[in-house]
């Protein structure tokens, strides 16, 4: 007779864990975010801000930094029972996208975060992943103090693909990260099932 109660091992096997990259530009607060609604103790690759790297980084706007991550952010976060997500904050700087394509392999998804204040730092990232069919989502992180913009108006400064999810959030809070998480999700599962669609038809 077949038990009631799957074993762990069939749990851990039926669980769901999915890709999600965090970008967008140098100290936006990707680090943040990952942090904020990591579970598990997030691995993070930041380093000191070097007199080295003052020609090359630009801080204009966020002078007050002395940080970088330098390869990426990592963390976990579970939706619900079943269904995990492993998060890769990628590195802001023009010297580190290399990195990016080791990143993007396998992601499901990806959260653009954006500061209204240098919302040309996301171009980039936003670029990089409607060139490669990336699902993502612009997340604006609403700093303190800075003037606030509703969704559509950012999302017709960033010249965004018709549909693309534009939401307001705070880096710091879990619960605002986490429903971001979520848009991102629900988002990429319907894009992935569209051109699933597509494909077969």
């Amino acid at each position: 007779m077949a038990s009631e109660h799957p074993d762990a091992a069939d749990a851990d096997s039926a669980a769901l864990a999915l890709k999600i990259l965090v970008a967008g530009g140098f100290g936006v607060g990707k680090t943040t975010l990952v942090g904020a609604v990591s579970e598990i103790r997030p691995l993070r690759t930041e380093e000191l801000l070097s007199e080295a790297g003052q020609s090359v980084d630009d801080t204009d706007g966020v002078e007050q930094k002395t940080t970088t991550t330098v390869a990426m952010d990592f963390g976990r976060i579970t939706i619900r029972s079943g269904l995990s997500l492993y998060l890769f904050g990628t590195p802001g700087q023009d010297r580190f996208w290399f990195l990016w394509d080791e990143l993007a392999q396998g992601a499901l998804g990806a959260v653009v975060l954006a500061d209204t204040r240098r919302l040309e730092d996301c171009f980039p990232a936003v670029d990089y992943f409607e060139h490669r069919r990336i699902p993502f989502v612009v997340a604006v992180n609403c700093f303190p103090g800075a003037r606030r913009h509703g969704a559509p108006d950012v999302a017709r400064a960033l010249d965004l693909d018709q549909g693309t999810p534009v939401v307001l959030c705070d880096a710091r809070d879990r619960d605002s990260g986490k429903e971001v998480l979520i848009r991102l999700v629900e988002y990429a599962g319907r894009m992935h099932t569209a051109r699933l669609l597509d494909s077969v038809g």
